[in-house]
Parts: structure tokens; C-alpha cells; sequence
């Protein structure tokens, strides 16, 4: 077991199985262009060996598939298949929704029965200034037939002056009324926003904002939230919950246990640090050769996380999943 001097360890897999996205939502990429799927990404069959080498070197417990976007990936039926069957507690997905229909049968068949999906707005006009790409019809579908099939459904949601704000309430009660948990994130100090600061401060929606703004037409109770959780979970009573995951308003990095796995095969310990170290050439050598080496990096992932607060980092959200 690896564990720093705030008694923190690596108990959350986050693994970007292709850096390839259908939208260039504005927040992410500055310059309108949809990622493409690296040349040098891992196998499917190398990426669920990394998982199973992590699930022994860390004590990895629960895994989310990201992306890019992670329905778009060739390699997710085999990858899903392959990591089904490691006896990991939990195993969910983050998508844009906009293939979610299409998906759903590989998905349920696969064991997936949560959803974190990428929903910015309720109005048409709006999602494709934002995401620049998708129609908003089809990830409403989409979720509909996901929720019918027995899945939780968490929305997530990034508040942005100016663009968005006006429909925090909106959604908020289209989640409440279907069952959907809604997520608001503060906007992060990532890629061309960690360089920027007035572009950030002219967007960012700080976690008061939101609750003030939501204050006034709901009560609200603060709801009780695993150790290493990264949102601030609220209850309306009688309705349903909504948090908010604040960076930089509540940071949640004293009790972090989350490490990222890339497509290319770099581990990232933490957002907030440009360190990342490569484990590609490990996933071909044999268990007892590659997990010594494994550990040895983790130990060094590990120190990369900050110690009190999220600081932002250059590294573009898309290429390592949320």
C-alpha cells in the first residue's frame, strides 16, 4: 500500500481511453478544433493490463472510463469487457451523451449502471455555442433510455458567466424532476485558462454564487459525502440532491485518492502538476518485472499532489478525462 504524510492513497482510477472528442467545448479548448485520437494510444488490450497492474501496485477500488470521449473509442467494448471481470467495486462512464443511445446495449451489457454526462445548457441554441458540436435533442434521448434501463444519471454541469448562468435553475429542475443528481463544477484553471486569468475571472461562477442563486428558490441542507469526495453534496428536501464540485471555492485536495492513466500511457497524480510519468513500456513486460517499476512511479504520482489547494496546470482537460 502507498500512502503520503496526509494519509492519502490512490483508491480512484480515472483512465482516458482515447484523447478524440466530438465537440470543442469552449472552456476546454480555446480554439474551436475537435481532438483526434493520438497515433501513439495504448491497446485496449494494454490499457486493461495497466488496470489490472494499477488494481494490484495501488489498490485501485474503483474505476471511471473518460475520455476525450470515451464512446467514440474503437477500443471501448474491449476494454469494458476485459475490466469487467476484475472484481473492482464500481465501474462508471463520462460522456457527452451525444452516442449514449447508440451505445447503450454495449454499455448495460457491460455491467455499467452509472452515467456522468456533459450538460451545459437546456437550450439548443446555447449547446452549440458551447460544445460547438452534437444536438441537445439527442443527449436528452439519450438519457432518457440510459435512466429507463435502470442506470443513475449524474449531469455535470460548468457555470459560466455569460454564457450559461442563465440556466443553472433550468437544469437543475429538469434534473430534479427525472431523478438526476446535477453537478456543478467550477471552472478550472486548466489548459489555456491556467495562463489567462482574465478570461477565467471573466467566466468563473463561484460555489456561493451558485448557492445564493439556488437560495432563492429552493431550501437546501448540506447531505453527507464519501471522505474523498470532490463535490459539496446538498439535499432539497423532498426532491432531490445537487452538488457542487469547487475547486477553488472548497478545495478538496487534502483528501484527493484519485490518479489518471492517459491514453498514451502516462500517469498524472494530480491535475495540477505538469509530472506525469510514462508507464507504457511497462504494460508489455511480465507482472513480476513491470509491478516493482510500477510502484516505484506511483510513489513519485503520489507526490505530486498538491498539498492544501487546487492550483491549475497546462495540461488540456480533454486529453486526461475530468
Amino acid at each position: 500500500m502507498i500512502v503520503d504524510r496526509q494519509g492519502r492513497r490512490f483508491r480512484n482510477l480515472r483512465i482516458s481511453l482515447t484523447s478524440a472528442c466530438n465537440y470543442a467545448c469552449t472552456y476546454c479548448v480555446p480554439n474551436g478544433k475537435r481532438l483526434v485520437a493520438a497515433q501513439d494510444e495504448l491497446s485496449a488490450e494494454a490499457m486493461a493490463r495497466g488496470v489490472a497492474y494499477l488494481i494490484e501496485a495501488a489498490g485501485i477500488e474503483r474505476l471511471r472510463i473518460t475520455g476525450g470521449e470515451p464512446l467514440v473509442s474503437p477500443k471501448l467494448e474491449a476494454f469494458m469487457t476485459a475490466v469487467g471481470q476484475m472484481g473492482l467495486e464500481d465501474i462508471s462512464l463520462t460522456t457527452n451523451g451525444q452516442l449514449l443511445a447508440k451505445k447503450l446495449p454495449l454499455l448495460v451489457n457491460a455491467g455499467i449502471r452509472r452515467l456522468n454526462v456533459s450538460l451545459d445548457t437546456l437550450d439548443a441554441s446555447a449547446f452549440r455555442g458551447i460544445a460547438r458540436g452534437g444536438d441537445l435533442a439527442t443527449v436528452l434521448d439519450g438519457m432518457n433510455e440510459a435512466s429507463a434501463a435502470g442506470m443513475k444519471i449524474k449531469v455535470n454541469m460548468v457555470p459560466l458567466r455569460g454564457q450559461n448562468l442563465d440556466q443553472v435553475m433550468p437544469l437543475l429542475d429538469y434534473c430534479l424532476e427525472r431523478g438526476y443528481e446535477l453537478r456543478f463544477i467550477e471552472l478550472m484553471r486548466m489548459g489555456h485558462l491556467a495562463n489567462d486569468s482574465n478570461a477565467f475571472l471573466q467566466q468563473f461562477v463561484s460555489l456561493q454564487q451558485l448557492l445564493s442563486l439556488i437560495g432563492e428558490r429552493y431550501e437546501y441542507l448540506q447531505a453527507d459525502a464519501p471522505v474523498d469526495a470532490t463535490a459539496v453534496r446538498y439535499e432539497i428536501p423532498g426532491q432531490g440532491h445537487f452538488g457542487v464540485i469547487a475547486n477553488e471555492s472548497v478545495p478538496f485536495c487534502r483528501t484527493c485518492s484519485r490518479l489518471r492513466l492517459s491514453s498514451t500511457g502516462w500517469l498524472h497524480g494530480c491535475l495540477s502538476s505538469s509530472n506525469r510519468h510514462y508507464i507504457g513500456d511497462l504494460l508489455d513486460k511480465p507482472r513480476h518485472q513491470a509491478l516493482p517499476a510500477l510502484q516505484r512511479l506511483l510513489v513519485k504520482a503520489l507526490g505530486d499532489k498538491q498539498e492544501v489547494a487546487f492550483s491549475g496546470g497546462a495540461t488540456v482537460m480533454k486529453i486526461i478525462g475530468g
